[in-house]
């Protein structure tokens, strides 16, 4: 918002039976114009064509830099890891592909759900490769100095034969404790069970046992921790099956980021079938489908906190070329008796209060 300054000098006239004029003393007068509706509100979807499985960091330079799966926006436009970035989460625009030359170790599938962290001064990318019905799909790491790349290619941090877990794609790396507690995990899995492993201080090698902490009913790990406990983020269903799309996200909790993680009626996620309680879904009739597969949860500078996701709009689901098209979208989370909730459970279609970040 600008200031406006306004100086008036009033000089206060009387008839002429006055022998003289008063004046009165310059005046200062100072006001905020009224914000916006650009600045206060917003409207999903908040980027399109498409930006599917994002990851958000904020960078060092005050931007916030989102980064999603590989996927043709256009007839003869294909983006290998598209990176866009904003100021305020509701503006965006493209920077960059994070890629300049497609990772070798893998020859074929695409380049899916990158996760990226600020870590040791640099910006670490986990990501996918995987073809539809892959049987050795992989996850790899790539590092850049700077948020919007090039990024490059370290290789293959693990595949389904190296680490025994079918469907080996949908990276999350998150570190937690301090100083000697500190360790630095990576969790995987898509429809065949969610592991875990630590990894060695290369942050590129598994260390130890894997474990299980989620039966074969998600994908999209992320794991995000608020007052002292662990919120497990699963996005269930299909994904990819444009306004057919039955994707939605559900919740569970722990004490402990190895698990057990439960439901909010205190069942545990592990068992066969279990889901875990539903955070956002969508319909046909309400004109979104399929949101799910969030980024990491962004606070604003008055404590707000806003879930990232991709979903699809009924009446254009499909990109050129057929594949499911899926802009970004965000709504607000409000933490109500220490769970996560989005009002309505949709995806939002109205106006909306924007987050709010110190310029």
């Amino acid at each position: 918002m600008k200031k406006s300054l306004l100086k008036i000098s009033i000089a206060l006239l009387f008839a002429a039976i006055f022998a003289a004029c008063v004046e009165k003393p310059e005046e200062t007068l100072i006001w905020n114009d009224p914000p916006t509706t650009a600045d206060t509100l917003y409207q999903n979807p908040i980027f399109e064509p498409d930006l599917a499985d994002p990851s958000i960091v904020r960078a060092a330079d005050g931007w916030f830099y989102a980064y999603g799966t590989e996927n043709n926006w256009s007839s003869g436009i294909h983006r290998i890891v598209p990176i866009i970035k904003s100021k305020n989460l509701t503006k965006w625009q493209y920077v960059a592909d994070a890629f300049t030359a497609r990772p070798s170790w893998k020859t074929q599938g695409g380049v899916w759900a990158p996760d990226v962290t600020f870590v040791n001064s640099k910006y670490y990318m986990y990501y996918s490769v995987s073809t539809w019905g892959d049987s050795n799909p992989g996850i790899g790491l790539a590092i850049s100095d700077l948020p919007y790349g090039p990024f490059v290619d370290q290789g293959k941090v693990l595949d389904s034969q190296s680490s025994g877990v079918a469907n080996s794609i949908d990276p999350f790396f998150i570190q937690t404790g301090a100083g000697r507690n500190k360790k630095s995990y990576l969790f995987w899995g898509s429809f065949q069970g969610i592991y875990g492993t630590e990894l060695s201080a290369d942050l590129k090698t598994p260390v130890g046992t894997k474990f299980k902490i989620a039966g074969g009913a998600f994908e999209a790990t992320y794991i995000h921790e608020h007052n002292g406990k662990f919120y497990f983020f699963g996005s269930v269903g299909s994904c990819c099956e444009g306004a057919d799309s039955k994707y939605h996200v559900c919740v569970a909790f722990a004490a402990d980021i190895k698990g057990p993680y439960l439901d909010q009626t205190g069942y545990s996620i592990l068992e066969v079938g279990r889901e875990a309680t539903t955070l956002i879904s969508g319909s046909r009739d309400w004109g979104w489908v399929g949101p799910g597969h969030n980024a990491e949860i962004v606070t604003d500078d008055r404590g707000n906190d806003f879930f990232i996701y991709h979903a699809i709009e009924v009446k254009n689901p499909l990109l050129a070329g057929g594949a499911t098209r899926r802009p970004l979208m965000m709504d607000r989370i409000k933490w109500v008796n220490e769970w996560p909730t989005i009002e309505g459970g949709q995806p939002s279609k109205t106006l909306q209060p924007a987050p709010y970040f110190v310029k």
